[in-house]
């Protein structure tokens, strides 16, 4: 078993966030993790892009080829198309529908979601209106921790624990509304799947 996964975004949307849930999330079971190095602005609104590697066995590299990623998670549409020549043919792309518009010639988004959509396997996620629903729409990552679990080897149980650890500094409530932010994206998910 093995899974490539590229992370995108723009810095302040959590990507290093996510990064670390899953990767402890995995490690706690047993699996092999490696995590690439953050590329681009991490800084507020430049772009963010990560590799992410778990599997059975070891790896021996933490990049991922080309045409290889079993998965995109994007925080934001445009970022997410950025990065398809990492996808591999069966691999799905899952990404939050809220734009991030950090360029002045910024793509409309209607048909950035739209070219999304066209895509053999994908998923567009209104993680935002979710997270607002959740209790912060600075859940947005977590949302789209739960979107993307169906499609990683990793017990749901672990990766609530994760959120708890991780949250757990903030106070109880920050670890509820993480808890629902992650609930929430599996549910939305789940609905979009079946």
């Amino acid at each position: 078993m093995k899974r490539d996964i590229v992370l995108a975004g723009v810095g302040g949307q959590g990507v290093l966030s996510v990064g670390e849930l899953i990767a402890r999330s995995a490690l706690v079971e047993g699996l092999a993790v490696k995590q690439g190095e953050v590329h681009g602005m991490a800084q507020r609104g430049g772009a963010v892009q990560a590799f992410l590697r778990l599997a059975d066995r070891p790896i021996s590299s933490d990049l991922v080829p080309e045409a290889t990623a079993d998965l995109i998670l994007s925080m934001e549409p445009l970022e997410g198309l950025r990065y398809l020549r990492y996808l591999a043919p069966d691999g799905v792309v899952v990404t939050a529908t809220e734009p991030v518009r950090n360029v002045p010639d910024y793509p409309d988004s209607e048909k950035l979601l739209a070219r999304i959509a066209a895509l053999p396997h994908s998923l567009l996620v209104d993680a935002r209106r979710l997270a607002e629903q959740a209790g912060s729409t600075r859940a947005v990552n977590v949302v789209m921790v739960g979107a993307v679990l169906h499609l990683l080897p990793i017990a749901a149980a672990t990766v609530e624990q994760q959120v708890r650890r991780a949250f757990g500094r903030h106070g109880e409530r920050m670890v509820e509304v993480n808890l629902r932010a992650l609930a929430a994206g599996r549910e939305a998910v789940a609905c979009l799947t079946h």
